[in-house]
């Protein structure tokens, strides 16, 4: 799986990538948010200390991306992501925790989690990451990409969801497990970038998902959380 040490940042998007922050350390919450202001083409729109704050508000103006950290007071993060992916479809949803265990980030990326990176993230990994997840990548620390690598390495287990798919729509579901972007989906099978995003609305549909990363869960045979 690319991580973000390994892939190439992205081309700057034309418009500011407008990005909020949900972490109850003030300090952190506050670093995060200074860090944003000063990189070229992004902007820090809101910034909440719990879920229940972000889910009063977030939807009101909504970003391309937010920072969740998972360890909330009250509803945890992963809560506070499966909530706000079902009235903010488009927004996509970054891990930004201490957590590195196997849990932890399988059931944030069945909430709909995009990415998951650790604090220890440095500044300019972090941006890069954010670039990223906007132009389509599911960004991850080094040693969470390979966790997950790990447990797709044997492919789609038996009596997977996966199974039911495809040769070509696996092969496409894999590649977005290994982190790929869909420009490097298209590269890499030769097909025309429209069509890898028709592979992949197909492929949510047939696994009764709503974001890339349930179906990459699905993928690994993970159960999702049933979403109402």
């Amino acid at each position: 799986m690319a991580s973000e040490s390994q892939l190439l940042p992205p081309s700057p998007s034309p418009h500011p990538i407008k990005v909020a922050i949900v972490e109850d350390d003030d300090g952190v919450r506050t670093i995060l948010c200074d860090w944003i202001r000063q990189e070229g083409g992004f902007v820090c729109v809101n910034q909440f200390a719990s879920t229940e704050a972000a889910l009063e508000s977030l939807a009101l103006q909504p970003p391309d991306v937010a920072l969740v950290d998972i360890n909330l007071p009250g509803l945890n993060g992963i809560e506070c992501v499966r909530r706000l992916k079902l009235v903010l479809p488009l927004t996509q949803f970054v891990m930004l925790t201490v957590y590195e265990d196997a849990n932890h980030i399988f059931d944030a990326l069945a909430a709909g989690a995009t990415g998951y990176l650790l604090k220890r993230t440095a500044r300019e990994a972090l941006i890069t990451a954010l670039r990223e997840v906007h132009a389509g990548g599911s960004p991850m620390s080094g040693n969470i990409a390979r966790m997950v690598v790990q447990s797709l390495q044997a492919g789609p287990p038996k009596g997977s969801a996966a199974e039911g798919l495809s040769p070509r729509e696996n092969e496409v579901l894999a590649l977005l497990a290994r982190g790929y972007l869909y420009k490097e989906v298209s590269d890499a099978i030769g097909i025309s970038l429209p069509t890898v995003k028709t592979y992949i609305r197909r492929i949510c549909e047939k696994l009764h998902v709503h974001s890339r990363a349930q179906a990459v869960a699905l993928y690994a045979n993970l159960p999702l959380r049933k979403e109402s």
